[in-house]
Parts: C-alpha cells; sequence; structure tokens
C-alpha cells in the first residue's frame, strides 16, 4: 500500500469527455476516527458523505454504533444514515444499491462522495458489486439456524465441505455470512465461485485512505470509548428500544455493545462483566478490520487517527 500523499483531480463535465468523476473513501478500524477526518475532506472537497457502516444504517441505535449526531455533522450531508427499521432485513446488496445511487446523485450535484466507515464488504459492494444471488429463503434459514444451535460451529463444518472457497474466506464465527453462503450453495446447487462476475461501480475515480493508527493507542481508545458507552446511555437506550416493541433478536442487538447490554438487562452479566467483555470483542474485531482494509486493493495507509490527519497532504488538489 502506498504511503505517500496522491494528487485527486477534481473533473468536470466540460474537462473530462469520458465524465469520470472522483470518489473518497476513507477506512480503517473501529474507533481510528474515520467520522472525523471524512467531514474533513468532505469540507475540503465540497463533498457529502455516504455511510459505509452495516450498524449505523439501522433508526435509533445510536450510543453503541457511536453514530455522530447531526450537531456534529458541521452541515455535511450524510446519507445511508438511519435509514433502516432497526428489525429490518438489510443486506449487503441493498446497500450496494441505495450507496450507487447516493453517489451517483452527489456526482450528479457537481459534489464529491465521500464513503466512510468500516465493513470492509459493504465497500467492497459498493465499488466492486456483487454477483447475482438468490434472495434468502426464510424457510432454509430457520432449518439452519436450528442446526447450529444443536451443534455449534455445524454450518460451518458444512460449508466447508460444500464450498472449501467460501468457507475459507469466512471467519468460523460469523454465523451471518455462513448461513449466507450455504444458502446460496443450497439454493443454486453451485459454489460461490461459479456465480456470474459482479458488475464495477462504473464512472468514478476512486481513492481510498486508511487509517490504521499504532496498535496499543488504539485499543486504549477503544477501551475508554466502550467505558463512556455503558456509563453514558447504553443501557438506557436497549431499554427504550425493548419497550418500543422492537424484538430482542432483531439484527442490530447482534453486534458489539447491544448483545452485553442485553445480557447485563436479563441478569445473565453484570456490568463490569459486560464492559470487559465488549472491550475484548472490539479490540479483536478491530484487529480483523485492519486484516480487511491492510489487504484491500488501492488502500493508501495513514499510520494515524483521523483528528492526527492533514487532508491536504492526501487530496492535492489539482
Amino acid at each position: 500500500m502506498e504511503q505517500d500523499g496522491f494528487s485527486l483531480i477534481l473533473y468536470n463535465a466540460s474537462s473530462n469527455p469520458e465524465n469520470v468523476r472522483p470518489l473518497v473513501a476513507v477506512v480503517g478500524p473501529t474507533g481510528a476516527g474515520k467520522s472525523e477526518l471524512g467531514i474533513r475532506i468532505a469540507e475540503a472537497l465540497d463533498g457529502e458523505i455516504v455511510n459505509c457502516d452495516s450498524l449505523q444504517i439501522y433508526k435509533d441505535f445510536n450510543v453503541g454504533t457511536a453514530k455522530l449526531p447531526a450537531c456534529d455533522r458541521h452541515g455535511i450531508p450524510h446519507h445511508l444514515i438511519d435509514v433502516a427499521e432497526p428489525d429490518e432485513v438489510f443486506t449487503a446488496g441493498d446497500y450496494a444499491r441505495r450507496a450507487r445511487q447516493a453517489v451517483n446523485e452527489i456526482a450528479q450535484r457537481g459534489r464529491i462522495p465521500v464513503v466512510v466507515g468500516g465493513t470492509g464488504f459493504y465497500l467492497r459492494a459498493l465499488l466492486d458489486g456483487l454477483p447475482p444471488l438468490p434472495a434468502r429463503d426464510e424457510n432454509l434459514r430457520r432449518a439452519l439456524a436450528g442446526r447450529e444451535r444443536l451443534r455449534a460451529g455445524s454450518l460451518h463444518r458444512i460449508l466447508r465441505r460444500l464450498d472449501p472457497e467460501a468457507a475459507r474466506n469466512i471467519h468460523a464465527g460469523d454465523i451471518p455470512k455462513t448461513t449466507r453462503a450455504l444458502e446460496i450453495r443450497l439454493l443454486t446447487g453451485q459454489p460461490r465461485t461459479a456465480q456470474l462476475p459482479p458488475e464495477p461501480l462504473a464512472g468514478f475515480q476512486v481513492r481510498k485512505l486508511g487509517l490504521f493508527p499504532p496498535r496499543a493507542e488504539l485499543y486504549a481508545r477503544l477501551d475508554r470509548r466502550t467505558e463512556s458507552m455503558f456509563t453514558n446511555g447504553l443501557l438506557a437506550e436497549v431499554e427504550q428500544l425493548l419497550a418500543r416493541g422492537v424484538p430482542a433478536n432483531a439484527k442490530p442487538f447482534e453486534s458489539l455493545g447491544y448483545r452485553q447490554a442485553l445480557a447485563v438487562l436479563d441478569k445473565q452479566m453484570t456490568l463490569a462483566q459486560a464492559v470487559a467483555d465488549t472491550q475484548q470483542a472490539t479490540r479483536r474485531y478491530a484487529k480483523r478490520q485492519v486484516t480487511w482494509f491492510r489487504h484491500e486493493p488501492g488502500v493508501h495507509a495513514i499510520q494515524a487517527f483521523g483528528s492526527e490527519v492533514d487532508p491536504r497532504h492526501w487530496l492535492e488538489l489539482n
């Protein structure tokens, strides 16, 4: 990965007959300061933010997702935040379709799309596209979920047998992705590698900035942020969501912090246990994100937090 500055050429219809438009992506692990850097880049480029976090799409899940309140967005338009109901199924394909629409509309207004977030698979879906795949089969999913409940790890073992390549690319503990890969294999009768190729995003010159702050400093920041989440409203937020009728098995409740908060409210964990468990799981998640984005093609690595970065060093406007 490149670690030097680069030039972002700002195209317009008159100077660029091919109509190739710039797009900036700010990626990296949770807690690295992506949101702050994204806003400063958007300010420098007259841009708009497109969220690329799979949890910030959900309405009313705020504290545990580190979602920036509107008052901290500096007047920069943000897209794909609070677009899904808590109990709504929202897939990577849904994200790709809506994000592509957003970036094209931003570009048509003569502004720069700035994609910000740490969900690597969503970014890949947006930029590289996804192969056409079958819709979810709820009956099949219920059967697979029942099998996994009876014998933990069984779905990934089946996937290793039916689609070894897909299994190699999915963490054994990632039940949603394992379930989806098995669903595709069973419904199509073919492994993922046999599916039709995806269609990449067309018409954009993409620049990817990856924030990779020192690990010890990142982990310390994540530990402090977790403590702050639990002492500044996470439990109250979860109680309010449940009181409103959001089911405890809603997708966003599976995420870090929220599932531990549920355990506290169910008397299955103490507050101290929930904080420690969330801290450990968050550090592991950040490590997986770093690994993903270090292997993401074209990422320009920045060994710092977003607050320490001068956007103009990395975005030379020609």
